[in-house]
């Protein structure tokens, strides 16, 4: 989460108290027409449930409507139903397991799904847990893979060993907090040319004996294109016939594990190869849940160290659990155990194959107007990026996500990593909820757009950090 700081000397000196409209007052509207809650403290007295509602519903409105954002992967719409379960379960602590045995059964039944889904040799012996998101389920994939080379190398850590993970530069910032927060180095792999994701060869490269693992992701957040994981395994089984290191592999499927075994069922990523030993999704991307719910699985108990799990008393059993958090709701849970039943497999392809359609479709409308270049076509992750052709001189990338966000769509503009800071390019994500009437309406908005921007003298030059708030 963002680190915030306490209001400034400034901040409260600027505080404007300004009365609220006298209809907030329910009972009586005089009542209430002075009333003005402090911003940066608490306020001396109560104020009602209306009044209250009122100012943070009216603060909220300068969000912006999540449904046009473009930047965002995570779930902006599910069914009705499912938010009524939802409101069911927000009071229920997942971590009591022994209050609330239904909700801890519908979890373990949501990762023997994913179990099955993604071919774990033994579904039964396949372990795994709900998380707040990939970000937790990325800290504990990580911290598995660190405790097994610990395992391995106990005569030389902690001596001169330092271990080391080994990714490409477009991993999602929560691998750098993991390298950083559990003191392992991370080895990024730089985009070089057209290449912008791991490759195997490289991969390989920077592998040596205090390698705990390999991070290959399915469905990069920087243009949506899948990473070579069967290539991976195979260059890392060669690696191991000739140096003998046996490191594993780890799937970070916070999309595309909700997406390839619905619509590339002959793409092979997942634990039929021998040695991916975990994978983990975001249950509120592509897993069509309301955020936060992510899910970690290892392909067998001895994928997990034992002595990372902790007992907990489960209605006078034991209760294995694995987290960074602590309290938190089982509402998304229930909701994605009823996403899972609500849709089965047939469903879950028809919505994905949905989205995937509308992304295509847009790649080939933009790829048409002749402004743009695609790099990529939304034909892996429903997803593409695309950035100005050579012959545009007259605007930027970040002048058309500026423009479309005084139109109300959030479309990210950014600079891709090392080796290719270059690279400028707009990127969009679609989502179930996102349909082709939307698209369609969004298309129309750049291209009216478009001949204003073709008439500017220039790029307007504004650096990078205010032309988008978007990072990976």
């Amino acid at each position: 989460m963002t680190l915030h700081k306490g209001a400034s000397d400034r901040d409260r000196q600027r505080t404007v108290r300004h009365p609220v409209n006298p209809f907030y007052g329910e009972a009586d509207p005089v009542a209430g027409v002075m009333t003005s809650p402090p911003q940066h403290a608490l306020p001396e007295g109560p104020l009602s449930p209306h009044t209250a509602y009122q100012f943070v519903h009216d603060e909220l409105m300068l969000d912006g409507n999540a449904r046009l954002n473009l930047a965002t992967f995570v779930t902006t719409w599910m069914e009705p139903q499912a938010g009524i379960l939802m409101n069911e379960c927000r009071d229920k602590n997942m971590i009591d397991k022994d209050e609330y045995p239904r909700t801890a059964e519908l979890e373990k039944r949501c990762v023997a799904m994913l179990a099955d889904l993604w071919h774990a040799p033994a579904p039964a012996a396949a372990v795994g847990c709900s998380t707040t998101g990939s970000s937790e389920a990325c800290m504990l994939a990580g911290m598995a893979l660190k405790r097994r080379w610990m395992r391995r190398n106990d005569d030389r850590y902690p001596g001169n060993a330092r271990p080391n993970l080994v990714m490409g530069a477009n991993v999602q910032v929560c691998w750098e907090k993991f390298c950083t927060f559990w003191e392992v180095e991370a080895r990024q792999v730089p985009m070089e040319g057209d290449r912008f994701h791991l490759d195997a060869e490289s991969a390989a490269g920077l592998c040596d004996e205090n390698t705990i693992g390999v991070v290959a992701i399915l469905g990069s957040t920087f243009d949506g294109s899948y990473e070579p994981v069967a290539d991976i395994c195979a260059a890392l089984d060669e690696l191991q016939e000739k140096k003998g290191w046996d490191i594993p592999v780890h799937v970070d499927g916070a999309s595309g594990a909700m997406i390839a075994p619905f619509l590339d069922p002959d793409v092979v990523w997942d634990f039929r190869l021998p040695r991916v030993a975990s994978i983990n999704t975001s249950g509120h991307k592509y897993g069509l849940v309301y955020p936060g719910v992510g899910w970690a699985l290892w392909r067998d108990e001895e994928a997990l160290p034992e002595e990372l799990v902790f007992r907990v008393n489960y209605l006078g059993g034991d209760m294995p659990t694995f987290a960074l958090n602590f309290s938190r709701p089982g509402a998304q849970v229930a909701a994605q155990y009823y996403t899972f039943l609500r849709l089965g497999r047939a469903g879950f392809r028809a919505v994905q194959q949905a989205t995937r359609d509308v992304a295509r479709t847009m790649a080939d409308r933009i790829d048409a107007l002749g402004d743009f270049r695609l790099l990529t076509r939304g034909d892996d992750l429903p997803v593409f990026a695309f950035t100005t052709t050579d012959e545009v001189k007259a605007f930027d990338v970040f002048d058309v996500s500026r423009r479309m966000k005084e139109r109300g769509w959030l479309v990210p503009a950014y600079t891709f990593p090392p080796n290719r800071e270059d690279l400028s390019v707009l990127r969009v994500v679609c989502r179930n909820g996102f349909s082709h009437d939307l698209a369609e309406m969004f298309l129309t908005d750049l291209e009216q757009l478009l001949p204003e921007l073709r008439d500017q003298p220039g790029p307007l030059q504004r650096p990078e950090s205010m032309a988008t708030a978007f990072h990976h």
